[in-house]
């Protein structure tokens, strides 16, 4: 039943990507462009991503626990530090570069949507990267040489 859940939600979360137009990197650059070919769009799709998302999280939270989980698991940190940030920048910029990110590039794949065929393999290597920089900068805090 969970596979069936998450097969369910990945599919509607896809959809909406499609429908919306954000697996499309010409829209997000157009976003972005705020001289000349700004599309307000965008703004519009995430206005009511975050609407819905208020309004499902107060719903789920009232249940108590999720429906496949005892329990959910929720980030306990709060604290930004320099990997975040450092994190957030580069998502940013290649968001900013490319027009994609990672939700719309896997939902663009199929299409062949421009770009794709490099940007996935591309982001597939920074997340390994990513892992790998993850790894060594907390041994580096546990022996005290980054904070």
């Amino acid at each position: 039943m969970r596979l069936a859940t998450s097969l369910a939600s990945g599919l509607l979360f896809g959809l909406g990507l499609i429908v919306s137009g954000m697996s499309d990197p010409a829209k997000v650059l157009n976003f972005l462009d705020i001289a000349s070919n700004f599309d307000p769009s965008l703004a519009v799709v995430m206005g009511g991503a975050v609407a819905v998302t208020f309004v499902g999280f107060r719903w789920v939270f009232q249940r108590g626990r999720p429906v496949h989980s005892h329990r959910f698991h929720l980030p306990t940190s709060r604290s930004i530090d320099t990997p975040l940030a450092v994190g957030a920048a580069v998502f940013g910029l290649g968001w900013g570069l490319s027009g994609l990110c990672p939700g719309p590039a896997v939902t663009a794949l199929p299409l062949f949507a421009g770009g794709t065929i490099v940007f996935v393999p591309a982001m597939l290597v920074g997340m390994w990267l990513a892992r790998r920089l993850q790894t060594a900068w907390e041994l580096a805090a546990r022996m005290g040489v980054a904070t």
